[in-house]
């Protein structure tokens, strides 16, 4: 694997990690209980999945 003879200036490293930045978490309405809840994941109010009860909050 080919290695570079010279160092990259500050600058050109810079523009390389510009596309590092971290993205925010989308959130969605759960379709039970209507809490804003990260797509894909347990709703963390009711419990739910995709309608289906996962975990059981009422105990």
């Amino acid at each position: 694997m080919p290695v570079p003879k010279r160092r990259h200036c500050p600058s050109r490293q810079g523009k390389r990690r510009a596309n590092w930045k971290m993205r925010t978490r989308l959130t969605v309405p759960c379709e039970q209980c209507g809490a804003p809840k990260i797509r894909h994941r347990v709703c963390p109010s009711c419990g739910t999945y995709k309608r289906e009860l996962v975990i059981n909050k009422n105990a």
